[in-house]
């Protein structure tokens, strides 16, 4: 099986090169050799390399940038993910893409479930829906794992921000009224090759990508909110001074993006189908040791 993986030197990228090895050919692409602004690249490249799995990671995640970038987010997040599903199809291939809890607009008071009804308040969050409904439009077997506050050690994300800041601060102010779930980009990575596993080890691939494609929420089990996850991070983490955690509210923090209160999502339907999750906490610990 030949396998292409977008984005490389992100996040998930990142892991998704190391954790999909022995499942097929891996090949691995970053932005210079696939850049997902540059539709008729990524025909050109999909089409070179004929995959029988595209696994697309790469997107424009600058959430506030978005707000002023709208033709790029929506054609790099968009437009972008319904070309790929396109040629995945002309080929006889199937897609596996990540979106976003910034799908739903955080007034719900439960986690969200994959049938909730859509309602984004920014911009990244509509381009990525848009990215969505493209791949579901074209027909393509396709896994989309919805996922919520990534980090990593590497990139630029909320953990790395923390661990910057408390070298030279008495104090973090953080935003303690939104409700998520803090994912490791290696759980994300470590569950696409569980389920790429069990695709690549089906006797019939077609019955089980006609029986599993679909939309799916993968995040870390339980919730927290900034306030909470920074105070977790500084838990975990051998500083010579730990600076203090000070809750505020969204409001005390104006960013150029809306964000939503509850960026909970059950994943109830992924553990059934596919495997379990460690909660947020453990996959922190095992992250920063």
């Amino acid at each position: 099986m030949k396998i292409l993986v977008t984005g490389k030197s992100g996040q998930v990228g990142y892991e998704l090169e190391r954790s999909l090895q022995g499942l097929g050919e891996i090949i691995a692409l970053d932005r210079s050799q696939m850049d997902l602004s540059d539709l008729i690249q990524v025909r050109n490249v999909i089409r070179e390399i004929k995959p029988d799995l595209i696994v697309n990671p790469a997107a424009y995640t600058a959430v506030d940038k978005a707000e002023t970038e709208v033709e790029l987010a929506m054609r790099v997040n968009g437009e972008a993910p319904g070309l790929m599903a396109e040629e995945a199809k002309k080929l006889g291939a199937a897609i596996i893409h990540y979106s976003t809890d910034y799908v739903f607009d955080g007034s719900k008071t439960s986690p969200y479930v994959e049938t909730d009804p859509t309602c984004p308040i920014n911009v990244y969050g509509a381009s990525k829906l848009a990215g969505e409904q493209a791949i579901q439009a074209i027909g393509v077997p396709h896994l989309i794992l919805r996922t919520s506050w990534v980090y990593g050690m590497r990139g630029k994300n909320f953990l790395l921000t923390v661990l910057r800041l408390a070298q030279d601060r008495d104090e973090l102010r953080i935003v303690g009224d939104q409700h998520g779930a803090p994912t490791w980009c290696r759980t994300i990575s470590d569950t696409t090759a569980h389920i790429v596993a069990q695709a690549a080890s089906a006797s019939h691939s077609q019955d089980w990508w006609q029986e599993k494609r679909g939309l799916y929420h993968l995040t870390a089990q339980g919730q927290t909110t900034w306030a909470g996850f920074t105070e977790a991070i500084l838990a975990n983490a051998v500083l010579p001074k730990k600076p203090t955690v000070t809750a505020i509210s969204t409001q005390e923090y104006p960013l150029p993006a809306k964000r939503p209160g509850n960026s909970v999502i059950s994943c109830e339907k992924l553990i059934n189908a596919f495997c379990g999750l460690p909660t947020w906490d453990q996959a922190l610990k095992l992250c920063q040791d």
